[in-house]
């Protein structure tokens, strides 16, 4: 059939929907299901061409041809249409093999109708052809499928409804399918378009636009934009629903599913019955429904609990993993209870308790494995009282030490008969054993099984019910001949077991040690060491060598040789694609003897039969290959070996009699062969070893007349090929949807798992147990099944075992229903009573946590197994066991337990004991006991990891809460003010307040220009003095300010006290008018002094100054100005006061302030202070018209004024409303009448008036707009001039408030030449529409100083305020740097002082626990310093101290500024788009972009990342990590200002409690270390190397042995390690930080960071010889220690090399540490004296890495370059073997990839390749276009202005861009722009949608690039 066409698979699907019932109805109900398509039929890839023409005129049409289509076919002919589309096919095979799918999907709807639908389907078959085929009818099948789809013709009319409900008619096309058509026809149209230049119109009906897809390519794209990610997102939803509509086994039953009671059958009833009333064990055969009894079990008792209002805790006990999933999902389904699931695999054994109660809080029910219950009832995390039901699933493991039987014995039988749970025990057979031996024995076994779980066994009386719903199989017995034994090859391979077991044992304890090899980290899962389970370790070379072997000598037993050699040759290739193959030795010394074997078992099939027939064995190996891990992931692929050749038995005939393979193979394979034409064949076969599961689906699948088979194997967990959980949950998926149609199976599909009913179950292997035949048995389920039991012929063992089981099964049923009186048995011992716990124990008083003999071996596993550890150290206790001899023949054994170097104490001698087993357990338990009592574990007798509270804080947020302690953690806190500030005196006036007689300080603001300007405005200003209500601190006094007024100028200020005044309180009253008038015009909020609020939180004035000099502060006022400004009649005009925009409705400020930072605070003042909202609060509109202030009054009456052409007098002007001298105008602020905004006058222009022509702006080849200035105000204003001939006024636009205190001109854009310095921008405005201010231009200038002088005053006066609350003297300067972060953008910030606190506290924390804390190993200390030092930890300290109202977090703006009276006001409109004061005003002479009023003051205000939506005035935002970096920054200015003393008393003020007073420690025990270790170091040559003598060696020692080392009370390095870092750290800190006072503070950062790592540390062990003098036992690191030694000296010969830890080989980790853990000795030695640290390893460490030297990582330097170029960028890794690979791409291209052993060096080298790359790029770019002259002055030519020179050439519109997406972090942010342009030929453009970038313009210009293109391709001239 491989050769048909698709049609003949199309076709035969309508053939079967159409032949029955009324076919014209049924087809036309398909169609309008699937408007997409014929019904689901997929016609992508099909020609059109080829369909026969169906222009028929007759009456049927369409129908009538496809009818003649389908009969063509079912007469097995095609039309002569559709002849050439395939070759000839036998008629006998086209019809059933293509219409496939249909086929299934009859077959399901079949089985929906229930059991009776398989009886129907046997009852087709009629008549048997010799061939195995069936006859209906005289028609012959030769296919089980087309039988059931030829039923369907019999029931077609009856049943067509029910078809069209089944949803796999409906499926809607996929998405792939769907477009096809419509994407041709795209084509089509695009084609069209670039041979046409097609109309935009034509497409603009579809709705679409244009972008660029992955690959560069532009397309275009139907529908309106969607961004990448919400189209994949969605994909990925249709593809996933469309999967859930397919899938066979999700398909909606068609009736409604009944309650759970209503399906029970009644003995299931029956047994529900009972166990509600008594504790009960269900003895019912596999498949009769004992897990619904036990969901029905727990719905009641849920039901009694919820009338009692208590909440049910119901615990499902499952012996095995797959189970734990497999039952949870049933109860889930059924009850829609909250269930849980828990075993090993999922990591509960490292639950605390909090995680565990939260767990019973929120389930109902619990399914976990019996071992995870016992765990947790003993260490007491639950009580047994709290469970209300036990549920135990096979609960015929009950015995013996099994965890069933613990938790009934130690746990149930203790707890008092009225707190224990109810029980239900599940079981097919209640004895697990080889059988019985007699009634009685039966009697004895059920009724011991039933003490122990408290419980009665009930079964079914009746057995005709059970056998109606539980169809017996039938029993076949098939013997086969023994086989005939390979002597030879057996003992050869028994002799290499025998060499391998003398190597290991041959060796001392050291080789032995290393011999065994190392852990990978990896085989951390293998290890499985979870405790209670296991001993066994995966990587002992031997011991894993031995275990293969063995399995290969079974195979070649039980299998023949051909199976043996697939098994070694398939250990083989996994061992080789092992990732550790290059450096463990275990591995090549496993490789060595595998190859022996592979070699000595060569061989193939086909010899004896005729040539070719066979597989080759080339062939064999090329399968092996492909499936190396398949062997180790335990699952093996559906593989079709199709072949030509002779019947499989010559093949297999021959290699039998050739003993290459065995009879009982044979016998298998023709026991499968007989059911080859099986309808809907489903078989399992059981296997005893893993390794026959494994081998046979191999050969099953190279035998060319088993095709017919799709076989994988099913293996269970306690395998050295164990397969994962997930994996067996797809593989019996596979099964059950018929992708695989043979199980090869071990015990673990025996029990419990849910698999398919099979029609065949053969035992390969017998049954070990009766319960295992029961069991076995019970999975051929369907009616009509066959067991197949395999017996060797003439085996008396194996004929007594099934004679006994069947004796047995029928013996337990009479036994069940008839119960033996055993009355007489009382006193004889085989009667067990319920075991109480047994021997000794030790309880924990105050939890009620337990360890017994039996649980204690398996705690000091699990304890080992928690202590920190490397790859190369296998943790685990060890044993040594000593026989005692006694008097009289007695015999006694004594334990000795052995811990590894790193727990608190090493050794312990146990007690006699009468056996080995029970003296290691008592040794264990008295090791328990001893590690409680030391703190090891904790009360609930768990591993202590340091106290567990952070981790617990930590899993309490909410998931997808940002933590306490990181950047994303945000609050809104108060903004602090210092009290000095507070003053009563600002509310003199209000009632009741007169406080005239208080005295106000003075302080005048002393300003220093440095550098020079051009621009005269900078150097007018008026002085200014600031009143304050108490004394400042001299250190404010003392402090110099920068103001950042020009590119070329900083204005250094500062506070000079004048002295005290008292004020009468009418002066009082006009200064608080006075400072309310300026600063609301300054800042543009307007306000009334009479009606203001004022807040005596924050009192102080601004008052104006003369310029004379003065003797007394009072005369220094100028009281002149205040009177004049105070009084004047000018503020009753709205155009004259702060927001004439509001006013005139217009959308455009003044001054005062940038529109975009305002409408950022969701708290707002006057909210947050109960005032009402302000009046102006977001009012915006379009431009006024002039007529808006005519009507409004503000203006005297224009009509009264005669029109006049002439021009009286030079020395006045006519104004809006007066008459002025030119003299004084100039320098002026005026207010323009028509739009609000203000101007200061720089000069009259005698030379120009109203008439003359208006200017084109520069580049603007269009067509004049205004003929003349008068014209443009007409036009645009509404307003006729009357005074055409005045001069005009020369105007600058009076600027925004700024910040001053961030360096402005930095990071300019603007290019630094002269032309660019000079600018200035001018208007020139029209007199009679000009209005005077009240206020001068240089007062103005003045006090839009103001606000950035008060915040760095409001700042100084909080870091005073905080330094007298530390008391300890630092200047506040300092301080005031520590609380300013970087967002803050002024000269400081607290990062450089922060980096060196961080490794302070860190040093100063890790001495202080390791002293406190000398029995705690390396990972509870870290966890422990961990929570002193965490972010979260010092957050919660800033907090306690109020910190938060101390930081300074945010850019300063003005506009979010508080001023004494004057309250900034907030607008919605945050997010317009850029915008200038004097947009849309008269043309600028010169047009430049609109810039700010300041020459040289060309800087965008644009929002910070610190300002986030806050509100400077009361709240703002700060995320926690801030808070915690001003602690750290804090303990490092105290350090650098006052050394450890002012470090630690800010500690102690902090609530930080390390006090490392020496008295308080304890004396260091003197090191007791054996002679003969001592011998073995070279003492002399290390102290060399380090030129330093130790005192107490015995540290040295300890310094340098490793975990892998055998203790002989030497502890390993890692408690000195843990020191030895934070010393290391905070010494090299300390140096960089000193030495380079003025790197900023990244570049400290990444300078510390190449110094600070284990990497750099490594070499510098290699370079000075340390790695020779390593104590370890590990070969495996011995061999990487070699490899890293030779590439470090061929790094070290290339000439100035030094990459300080940036090299191409990675280092083994133990060589750094063993520096940090020389550092940690040197400083314990020498009383804690850090200098002599630093003295040793100065010159260790040099050359110390310099901002010179330092490199960059590749990684972050590629990371930086992309997010600077916008750049998405991804890494991609894959393994192959033991090499990772790893691929970089760049907006979806690769451009950079590279190969090596470890994925992060193999990452490097890749992002290494591709800087590389892009740098080449760059270069021939930059060549390209200084060849094309594509730059000019050194500037590029913008896309934007490319297309707007192409729309004025063309005099079309100019483009049109608008924003269609802003997205991302403030850190990131991204932007979407579209842009379109009106033709004037064809219309308006498709939409054009850019690439995100990461600013507006950059946006914009990639949606120009766009348009760009498109425009060239349809006008070529453009080019």
């Amino acid at each position: 059939m491989g050769g048909d066409s698709t049609l003949s698979g199309v076709v035969g699907d309508a053939a079967t929907l159409v032949s029955g019932g009324d076919p014209v109805s049924y087809w036309f109900d398909v169609c309008e299901d699937d408007g997409s398509g014929l019904c689901g039929i997929d016609f992508s890839d099909f020609d059109p061409s080829a369909l026969p023409s169906l222009d028929h005129t007759d009456e049927e049409g369409l129908l009538g041809e496809i009818d003649r289509i389908l009969d063509s076919i079912n007469g097995d002919q095609l039309p002569s249409s559709l002849m050439p589309l395939s070759p000839p096919v036998e008629p006998a095979s086209n019809v059933p093999v293509a219409a496939e799918l249909v086929v299934q999907q009859c077959l399901s709807v079949e089985n929906s109708c229930g059991g009776d639908g398989a009886k129907d389907r046997r009852e087709v078959v009629k008549l048997e052809d010799k061939d195995g085929s069936a006859w209906n009818g005289g028609r012959k099948y030769n296919s089980t499928k087309e039988k059931v789809c030829d039923r369907r013709d019999e029931r077609g009319a009856n049943r067509r409804d029910r078809y069209r409900e089944s949803s796999a008619w409906r499926r809607p096309r996929r998405p792939d399918e769907a477009g096809d058509w419509r994407r041709r026809d795209g084509e089509w149209g695009r084609k069209r378009e670039r041979d046409g230049g097609g109309e935009w119109r034509e497409r603009d009906s579809r709705g679409g636009y244009w972008e660029r897809d992955k690959s560069g390519k532009v397309i275009f794209r139907v529908g309106s934009w969607e961004s990448g990610a919400n189209r994949e997102a969605k994909k990925t939803k249709l593809d996933n629903a469309e999967q859930v509509r397919r899938s066979p086994e999700k398909r909606p039953q068609e009736k409604r599913e009944k309650p759970t009671e209503e399906q029970a059958r009644q003995y299931q009833l029956d047994v529900l019955e009972q166990a509600k009333m008594r504790n009960t064990i269900a003895f019912l055969e596999t498949g009769a429904g004992k897990t619904l009894i036990a969901v029905m079990l727990i719905q009641s008792v849920c039901t009694e609990m919820l009338k009692e209002n208590r909440k049910i805790l119901a615990v499902f006990l499952v012996p095995k993993v797959p189970l734990v999933y497999q039952q949870a999902e049933v109860i889930r389904e059924r009850t829609g209870y909250k269930v849980g699931h828990y075993c090993g695999e999922t990591g509960q054994d490292f639950w605390d308790a909090r995680r565990w109660q939260r767990e019973f809080e929120s389930k109902q029910v619990l399914v976990m494995t019996a071992q995870i219950l016992l765990n947790i009832l003993r260490h007491s995390i639950l009580k047994m009282e709290s469970i209300n039901l036990l549920i135990l699933d096979e609960c015929h493991h009950a015995v013996k030490k099994h965890p069933y039987s613990l938790v009934m014995s130690e746990f149930y039988h203790t707890t008092s008969k009225d707190n224990r749970p109810a029980v239900f025990g599940m079981t097919a057979s209640p004895v697990n054993l080889k059988g019985v031996s007699s009634q009685e024995d039966c009697a004895i076994k059920i009724r011991n099984l039933e003490t122990k779980l408290d419980s009665i066994v009930c079964t079914v009386k009746d057995r005709r019910e059970l056998e109606k719903h539980v169809p017996m199989p039938l029993e076949i017995v098939v013997q086969y001949d023994k086989a005939a034994v390979l002597w030879s090859l057996h003992e050869k391979i028994k002799q290499m077991e025998v060499e391998v077991e003398q190597t290991a044992h041959s060796s001392s304890r050291k080789s032995k040690w290393q011999f065994m090899g190392a852990r990978d980290a990896g085989s951390k899962d293998e290890l499985r060491l979870v405790y209670g389970v296991s001993e066994r370790t995966e990587s002992d070379g031997a011991a894993n060598l031995i275990q293969k072997l063995r399995a290969i000598n079974y195979a070649l037993g039980e299998l023949g040789q051909w199976c043996a050699y697939k098994v070694a040759v398939s250990f083989l290739t996994v061992l080789q694609n092992d990732e550790r193959a290059n450096y463990q030795l275990d591995v090549k010394f496993q490789e060595s003897y595998l190859k022996k074997v592979v070699a000595l078992l060569q061989c193939q099939l086909s010899e004896g039969a005729a040539n070719g027939n066979g597989v080759k064995d080339a062939d064999m190996h090329l399968s092996d290959a492909q499936k190396a891990d398949e062997i180790e992931e335990g699952e093996l692929p559906n593989s079709h070996a199709v072949s030509g050749g002779e019947h499989v038995d010559v093949i297999i005939g021959a290699a039998v009699a050739d003993g290459k393979v065995t009879p009982k193979v044979q016998a298998l394979i023709k026991i499968l062969l007989k059911y080859q034409h099986t309808e809907d064949f489903h078989a399992i076969i059981f296997v005893e070893r893993v390794v026959a599961a494994l081998v046979l689906p191999k050969v099953f699948a190279e035998l060319p007349s088993l095709s017919f088979i799709k076989c994988a194997s099913l293996i269970g967990h306690n395998n050295n090929q164990e397969m994962r959980t997930s994996q067996m949950q797809d593989t019996i998926a596979q099964f059950r949807d018929g992708r695989i149609t043979l199980l090869v199976a071990t015990s673990v599909a025996e029990e419990g798992l849910d698999i398919r009913q099979c029609n065949v179950v053969i035992r390969f292997d017998l049954a070990k147990t009766v319960l295992a035949y029961i069991q076995s048995r019970g999975r051929a389920r369907k009616p009509g099944s066959d067991y197949i039991l395999m017996i060797e012929r003439g085996n008396l063992s194996h004929e007594t075992f099934l004679r006994n089981a069947r004796n047995s099964e029928e013996t337990l049923r009479k036994e069940a229903i008839e119960r033996t009186d055993l009355s007489h048995l009382k006193d004889i011992q085989r009667l067990s009573s319920a075991d109480t716990l047994s021997g000794s124990v030790y309880q924990v008083q105050s939890t009620g946590a337990i360890v017994s003999l039996n649980s204690a071996v398996g705690l000091v596993h699990f304890y080992c197994s928690q202590l920190p550890s490397d790859r190369y150290s296998i943790l685990r206790p060890e044993f040594i066991i000593q026989r005692h001899e006694r008097p009289g023949g007695l015999t006694e054994y004594s334990c000795k337990l052995q811990l590894p170097c790193n727990a608190p104490f090493q050794q312990l001698e146990g007690p006699l004991c009468c056996s080995i087993r029970i003296a290691q357990q008592a040794v264990c338990l008295a090791a328990c006991k001893k590690l409680h009592e030391m703190g090891a574990f904790t009360d609930m007798l768990l591993p202590d990891k340091g106290s567990g509270e952070e981790g617990e804080k930590a899993e309490q947020v909410d998931e997808g809460d940002p933590l306490p302690g990181t950047a994303r953690h945000r609050e809104f806190y108060p903004e602090g003010v210092a009290t000095i500030l507070r003053g009563e005196w600002i509310l003199s006036g209000k009632e009741g307040c007169n406080n005239s007689e208080d005295e106000l300080y003075m302080y005048a603001v002393k300003c220093d220009d440095i550098g020079t300007t051009k621009d005269p405005f900078l150097t007018q200003v008026s002085n200014f003095a600031i009143l304050f209500g108490s004394e400042l601190d001299a250190e404010v006094l003392s402090m110099m300010m920068d103001l950042f007024v020009a590119r070329t100028m900083i204005t250094k200020a500062s506070l000079v006290f004048q002295g005290t005044i008292k004020f009468v309180e009418t002066q009082l009253a006009a200064l608080k008018s006075f400072h309310v008038r300026l600063m609301s015009i300054v800042l543009d909020v307007d306000v009334d002094p009479s009606t203001t609020p004022w807040d005596p939180a924050k009192a102080y004035l601004f008052v104006p100054l003369i310029a004379e000099k003065y003797h007394n502060p009072l005369e220094g006022i100028d009281w002149c100005l205040v009177e004049k400004i105070v009084e004047t009649n000018s503020w009753n005009n709205p155009l004259q006061r702060a927001r004439p925009d509001v006013y005139l409705g217009t959308n455009e400020r003044t001054l005062g302030g940038d529109r975009r930072e305002y409408g950022f605070g969701k708290l707002r003042h006057g909210m947050a202070f109960g005032h009402k909202v302000h009046p102006t609060y977001g009012i915006r509109g379009a431009i006024a018209q002039f007529d808006v202030v005519k009507a409004s009054g503000l203006l005297p009456s224009r009509d009264s004024i005669e029109p006049t052409d002439v021009y009286h007098s030079k020395e006045k002007l006519q104004l809006a409303d007066s008459c002025i001298d030119v003299q004084d105008l100039v320098g002026r602020i005026v207010t323009a009448a028509h739009s609000g905004k203000r101007f200061y006058v720089d000069s009259v222009r005698y030379e120009m008036n109203a008439e003359n022509s208006f200017p084109r702006k520069e580049g603007y080849l269009g067509p004049l707009e205004y003929s003349s200035y008068a014209d443009y105000y007409r036009q645009k204003y509404g307003v006729d001039l009357r005074h055409k001939k005045q001069p005009l006024i020369r105007g600058r636009g009076v600027s925004y408030c700024k910040n001053l205190l961030s360096p402005r001109f930095e990071h300019s854009e603007e290019v630094e030449n002269e032309e660019n310095l000079d600018k200035t921008y001018y208007v020139y405005l029209p007199p009679e529409l000009c209005l005077i201010h009240p206020l001068p231009g240089a007062l103005v200038r003045g006090a839009q100083r103001l606000p950035s002088i008060m915040r760095r005053i409001e700042s100084m006066l909080l870091a005073v305020q905080l330094k007298d609350m530390i008391r300890y003297p630092v200047p506040a300067m300092r301080i005031l740097e520590a609380l300013t972060a970087a967002s803050c953008q002024e000269t400081f910030c607290y990062e450089r002082a922060e980096l060196l606190g961080d490794a302070y506290l860190k040093w100063v924390v890790s001495i202080f626990l390791f002293l406190k804390y000398p029995q705690k190993h390396e990972g509870q200390l870290t966890r422990m310093r961990q929570q002193m030092v965490s972010n979260m930890v010092l957050y919660q300290y800033a907090l306690n101290k109020g910190l938060q109202s101390y930081i300074q977090a945010d850019r300063f703006a003005p506009s979010r500024w508080a001023a004494p009276g004057v309250l900034p006001v907030f607008d919605e409109d945050s997010k317009e788009t850029e915008y200038s004061i004097f947009d849309e005003e008269c043309p600028a002479t010169e047009t430049e972009p609109q810039k700010d009023f300041y020459a040289d003051d060309c800087i965008e205000n644009m929002r910070e990342d610190g300002e986030v939506e806050s509100d400077s005035s009361c709240y703002r935002v700060l995320s926690s990590k801030t808070l915690a970096d001003v602690v750290e920054a804090l303990i490092g200015v105290y350090y650098v200002e006052g050394g450890e003393n002012a470090a630690n008393h800010l500690m102690r003020w902090i609530g930080i409690q390390v006090d490392l007073d020496p008295k308080d420690f304890p004396c260091p025990k003197p090191y007791n270390i054996p002679e003969s270790i001592m011998r073995s170091v070279d003492f002399e040559a290390i102290e060399g190397a380090l030129n330093v003598k130790f005192k107490d060696r015995g540290l040295l020692v300890e310094a340098i042995t490793h975990a892998s080392r055998p203790s002989s009370g030497v502890s390993c390095y890692q408690r000195l390690e843990f020191v030895g870092d934070a010393v290391l750290d905070h010494l090299i800190t300390k140096h960089l930080f000193f030495t380079y006072t003025n790197l900023p503070p990244g570049r400290l950062t990444d300078l510390r960071a190449a110094a600070v790592n284990n990497e750099n540390f490594a070499r510098v062990a290699v370079k000075h010889k340390l790695h020779a003098y390593l104590r370890h036992g590990s070969s495996a690191l011995e061999a990487q220690i070699r490899d890293f030694v030779k590439d470090i000296q061929d790094e070290l010969s290339k000439e100035g090399f030094n990459y300080f830890g940036l090299g191409d080989c990675k280092a083994p980790k133990v060589l750094g540490d063993i520096v940090e853990s020389i550092a940690g000795a040197i400083f314990l030695d020498n009383e804690r004296d850090a200098f002599i640290v630093w003295k040793v390893f100065q010159p260790l460490l040099h050359p110390m890495v310099t901002p010179e030297t330092l490199p960059m990582h590749p990684v972050r330097e590629l990371q930086e370059r992309c997010q600077q170029q916008a750049e998405g960028l991804e890494y991609k890794a894959t393994r192959t073997g033991n090499i990772a690979t790893v691929e970089v791409f760049i907006d979806g291209v690769q451009i950079g990839i590279a190969q090596n052993p470890q994925k992060k060096m193999a990452q490097k080298l890749a992002a290494r390749n591709a800087l590389v790359v892009l740098k080449e790029k760059e270069e021939n770019a930059m060549t390209k276009d200084m060849d094309n002259g594509e730059k000019k002055n050194g500037v590029q030519i913008f896309t934007r202005q490319t297309l707007n020179d192409i729309c004025l050439r063309r005099q079309w519109p100019m483009p049109q861009y608008h924003c269609v997406n802003e997205g991302g972090p403030a850190h990131a942010k991204r932007f979407v722009y579209a842009v379109r342009v009106n033709t004037s030929d064809r219309g308006w453009t498709d939409e054009c949608i850019g690439e995100p970038m990461p600013s507006v313009k950059k946006a914009k210009d990639s949606a120009a690039t766009l348009l760009l293109e498109l425009l060239n391709r349809c006008y070529p001239d453009n080019r």
